[in-house]
């Protein structure tokens, strides 16, 4: 697998999995009715570095995106979103983005990374404990999950 900065050209690789993913609405508090170009400005945000991981193939499986949480003298306190195209779910590709993630964030001066809304169903919640984030704290029934019906949203930490 490579991970690599992404590029304008990978778009229109990111999408099918991105749309599927937040269509779904059960793991991202975005609107699941997101236009393409709105998905794009959210995803692809120039405050944002954004990074893709292939397959042998050339294969865009999944992306995620690095950026500072806060501002001014806050900002070295990162926030990242990751989606790996639930196709392909199950493989170790979200682990090893995650951890090349986290390495560019350290790599960037980052001092810790904060994710501020992680659906407390999220099966990546598992992933990110493993990876030492802790959960500081839970916002109760914050999030109508689909399946599950009202869930809380994490917020979880994790020191660089």
């Amino acid at each position: 697998m490579l991970i690599r900065e992404a590029t304008a050209g990978d778009w229109p690789r990111i999408w099918p999995f991105w749309h599927r993913i937040v269509a779904a609405g059960e793991t991202y508090a975005w609107d699941p009715d997101t236009s393409e170009a709105d998905a794009r400005s959210l995803w692809m945000n120039p405050a944002k570095r954004v990074y893709v991981a292939e397959d042998g193939d050339g294969t865009v499986v999944a992306s995620a995106y690095l950026t500072p949480n806060y501002g001014g003298p806050a900002a070295r306190i990162a926030n990242a979103g990751f989606m790996v195209d639930p196709d392909r779910a199950g493989r170790g590709t979200g682990r090893a983005l995650d951890e090349y993630v986290l390495g560019a964030a350290r790599a960037g001066g980052y001092r810790g990374m904060v994710f501020n809304a992680v659906v407390e169903t999220n099966p990546a919640v598992g992933l990110w404990a493993s990876l030492g984030f802790t959960v500081l704290g839970t916002v109760p029934d914050a999030f109508d999950h689909p399946r599950h019906g009202r869930v809380g949203l994490h917020i979880m930490h994790r020191t660089l």
